[in-house]
């Protein structure tokens, strides 16, 4: 970790922090430019040309939505039902939901894993608190809602790239965020807190084991202790029961049920169930068919961090546990 590292750290907070703390649309479109102006020199921390490639791409991508957005907060809508939709068309494409979400997988094929958490997680936080102050229960939000969770599904399917799984991964999460939104902002605040921590975990054990690709995971020679800490927190990303990931699902599918919200239970709850399989088809592959081969050695610097990472996937067992008792 360098100075210009740890200046670009904190502009990118700073960023994020004016966006969501200002009650100026103006004021929140120059928080997101700080913290877009920050991200971009944070994403070229090495000589890859793929580095180039998905900071050009980010660049781009986030250069159109922001000049939609000021479009939309400069210019006097007709009605305020056109102004609200430009203004969160905006924000999903800043954020990568479906059927914007051509460029997110690209970018993260090409970053490193500390930037990739950064993108899953902290680069969504302004453009989910300023689509909260906009959100409205209609046509537009349902078609974005299923087409995330489907769209982060089925791009689990036959992916061998770690770094694409968890952008479709993250992709379908954000269609539960945006459900979660929808009943009250508590619900999205404790889904995203969740969210991020499962999404840390998994993403620290393949930064820690410097691991990129599906067949590195399956052809490894790995610790049984490792192999099951690692795969626990990829089945909790997908909220596997018991796991801490599938805590915020479960409250959100109670809640979908007693609103009598059955459609959208059951189209969410069967994505969730394709992607499960995509995780469930990795692990029995990997724990029983390549088991023996060895073409990589795995070595695990810090094993007490891995510990505690798989204390924390495990901690979802006492809670479903506290939650069910009468």
């Amino acid at each position: 970790m360098n100075l210009s590292f740890m200046l670009f750290l904190c502009t990118l907070t700073t960023g994020t922090m004016l966006s969501i703390s200002s009650s100026e649309w103006i004021i929140m479109w120059i928080g997101m430019e700080v913290n877009l102006m920050s991200f971009i020199p944070m994403m070229k921390t090495g000589m890859s040309p793929y580095e180039s490639e998905a900071s050009m791409k980010y660049f781009i991508v986030q250069a159109l939505a922001s000049t939609i957005l000021m479009m939309a907060v400069l210019m006097e809508m007709n009605s305020q039902a056109t102004w609200t939709t430009t203004l969160m068309l905006a924000l999903f494409l800043k954020m990568g939901a479906a059927p914007f979400h051509i460029w997110y997988p690209g970018v993260m094929q090409g970053i490193s894993w500390s930037n990739c958490v950064i993108l899953m997680t902290w680069q969504k936080i302004a453009p989910m608190i300023m689509i909260s102050y906009l959100m409205t229960n209609n046509t537009m939000t349902m078609i974005i809602i299923t087409m995330s969770v489907m769209v982060g599904a089925i791009g689990t399917m036959n992916q061998t790239s770690l770094r694409k799984l968890m952008a479709y991964s993250s992709i379908s999460h954000l269609g539960w965020l945006i459900m979660a939104m929808l009943m009250s902002n508590y619900y999205w605040m404790m889904y995203f807190m969740l969210y991020s921590t499962v999404t840390t975990i998994t993403v620290m054990m393949f930064w820690n084991m410097s691991m990129y690709h599906l067949t590195q995971i399956m052809n490894m020679k790995m610790d049984g202790k490792i192999k099951t800490m690692l795969f626990s927190s990829i089945l909790s990303l997908g909220g596997m029961p018991p796991f801490t990931g599938f805590i915020p699902k479960w409250i959100l599918i109670q809640n979908m049920i007693n609103s009598e919200n059955y459609i959208m239970t059951m189209i969410m709850v069967m994505s969730t169930l394709m992607t499960l399989y995509a995780y469930m088809r990795m692990t029995y592959t990997a724990f029983s068919m390549s088991n023996q081969i060895t073409y990589w050695q795995v070595r695990v610097s810090n094993q007490q961090m891995m510990f505690m990472l798989m204390s924390i996937t495990l901690m979802g067992i006492p809670m479903i546990g506290m939650v069910s008792l009468p």
